[in-house]
């Protein structure tokens, strides 16, 4: 195991700067997931770790060792990628076995070591197996074997199970935090899948344009955006965002928007807020729809969509400016398209950013 530590990095591409003074620290043994739009720059920072893009400046160590000129099979990292890109007419043990094999290993430590990385990915009845003859969830295990089987510092993923259906990539995932807890190997992880953000990672780096934008555990990433692209990125539905104005009167923080109030005299940091021109946002989750035609606030809306998901419902609402408001439901709520509703919000679990800055306040 070893950290990873990227320091003031820059890395410019046809002209363009993809990364910029970036600094990462990759704690030993975590599992780390980089995150973010296509374009952003994370498999960019993931293929420079890996010595297969240059960079233009900074630095980067694994464990001790200064890696930024080094070759990648001189790096001590294990890599998955998008495609299997296995060989097709050799069988399941000689594709996790041929860097080993290039590399002279000797051949009892192969055996072992193959064994080993196919019994944790259940693999060991299919090891005479082609790449043909496999199922695609099959075939991205023989891809993560033969990066185990290399016994690396550092385990780097770029995307591995974006190819696969839904329910392979949710068998899949579970699967790799199970192996992540065995082996307690540092492991960066990159998607722009959400739900395998949320799942896999013991932190997430949330990444725009080149620049991390916050890094944190799933938990502080999601209940506590450190601005609104981040809040606006997790999430599904996504956080539902008004602006408006905030008020302070007699020790009460009230937020006054187009189309609803909100008392957010609970929110932790809200007679601290110094700015008035405010954005506002609540997750679905965090909106509670009642009986009545009207809230304590008076707030209210018109049901246009139910979407049924089996636990739950996501109930869209339209407010009397044209917005729209998703909140989510359990299954013994029951309303129809076309009611007005009330509703309220649990202000303490809301998020609040300054209007201009758009930074959490």
């Amino acid at each position: 195991m070893a950290q990873v530590n990227v320091k003031d990095l820059d890395i410019v591409l046809g002209g363009n700067n993809i990364l910029k003074s970036m600094n990462l620290e990759v704690r030993d043994g975590e599992f780390l997931v980089l995150l973010g739009p296509s374009g952003c720059g994370k498999s960019t920072l993931l293929h420079s770790i890996a010595g297969f893009i240059d960079v233009t400046e900074g630095q980067i160590l694994i464990g001790d060792k200064d890696v930024t000129w080094a070759d990648p099979k001189d790096r001590d990292i294990g890599m998955v990628f998008q495609s299997y890109a296995l060989y097709p007419t050799m069988n399941v043990e000689r594709n996790m076995s041929f860097g080993l094999r290039v590399a002279r290993v000797p051949k009892a430590e192969i055996e072992s070591r193959v064994e080993r990385a196919a019994s944790m990915l259940h693999l060991t009845d299919l090891l005479k197996r082609r790449p043909s003859q496999l199922s695609g969830g099959q075939r991205q295990r023989v891809a993560i074997g033969r990066a185990l089987v290399r016994d690396a510092k550092v385990f780097l993923f770029d995307e591995p199970l974006s190819n696969l259906d839904a329910k392979l990539r949710s068998e899949l995932r579970r699967e790799l935090k199970q192996l992540h807890q065995q082996l307690e190997t540092t492991m960066i992880y990159v998607t722009h899948d959400q739900v395998e953000a949320m799942t896999l990672a013991t932190r997430i780096a949330v990444m725009k344009a080149g620049v991390i934008q916050q890094i944190g555990s799933p938990d502080e990433i999601y209940n506590y955006p450190t601005n609104l692209f981040v809040a606006g990125f997790l999430g599904a539905p996504t956080m539902n965002t008004f602006r408006g104005k905030l008020l302070q009167d007699n020790g009460q923080t009230t937020f006054v928007g187009p189309a609803f109030m909100a008392n957010l005299s609970s929110y932790p940091n809200a007679k601290n807020i110094q700015t008035s021109e405010v954005i506002v946002g609540f997750r679905p989750e965090n909106i509670n729809l009642t009986d009545g035609k009207t809230s304590t606030n008076g707030n209210s809306g018109r049901i246009s969509l139910i979407e049924p998901l089996g636990p739950q419902n996501i109930v869209w609402l339209t407010l009397t400016d044209g917005s729209t408001l998703s909140a989510v439901t359990d299954t013994q709520w029951h309303g129809k398209v076309g009611e007005t509703i009330s509703f309220d919000f649990d202000s303490a679990r809301a998020s609040v950013f300054d209007a201009k800055t758009e930074q959490r306040v």
